[in-house]
């Protein structure tokens, strides 16, 4: 395999991390409201009101971590692109926008935290609020991985973003997609406050 396609499959596995990430977060809120007594939920289909949104919200969070995990790790076999394990671990020397590559690693380590945290046997052990303060890293995590793919240079090679580009439009929509769907969150929660 060439080093040109480790680059580009890096770069899908990046895309797809936060395309499910944005589908994730869209769960997480769904699940911390009362949704299930919502008009609107009551009126959906009986097999979307049969869903596990629970366990959907789980499996998503794992997908999207062994994503973001094969995005490293293509990376990584990408000698071209001059990354090495302590770069991408501890970004502040990466070889190319280093800035940028460590709000992707902060997402990591944000997304880990979460996903730790929220097993069973640590949730136990737990307070609801200290776990609830601990799921709420998700909102500046959402920040950090959109930054991170519309900023980052696909071809490592320090250019400007294209932000009309189709991989960046689609961070974009992921993006404002976020925003939307936290302001509409904020105002159910000053509704229920």
């Amino acid at each position: 395999m060439n080093e040109d396609a480790l680059l580009e499959i890096s770069n899908y596995a990046g895309l797809a991390s936060a395309v499910v990430l944005t589908i994730n977060f869209f769960l997480g809120m769904l699940l911390a409201t009362a949704y299930r007594a919502n008009l609107h939920w009551k009126k959906m289909p009986v097999r979307i009101r049969q869903l596990d949104v629970n366990s959907i919200h789980n499996y998503t969070a794992y997908i999207a971590w062994v994503l973001v995990l094969v995005h490293v790790l293509f990376l990584l076999f990408d000698k071209a692109s001059k990354f090495t394990f302590i770069d991408v671990v501890f970004p502040l020397n990466a070889p190319s926008q280093n800035l940028v590559v460590t709000l992707g690693t902060l997402s990591l380590y944000a997304i880990t935290v979460v996903i730790i945290t929220t097993q069973k046997v640590i949730k136990r052990k737990m307070s609801f609020r200290a776990w609830k303060n601990i799921h709420l890293i998700s909102y500046g995590t959402a920040i950090l991985f959109v930054l991170h793919g519309i900023f980052m240079d696909p071809h490592l090679k320090n250019d400007q973003p294209d932000f009309f580009d189709g991989e960046k439009l689609l961070l974009e929509f992921c993006g404002l997609l976020l925003v939307a769907a936290s302001v509409i969150r904020y105002r159910h929660y000053l509704k229920k406050i």
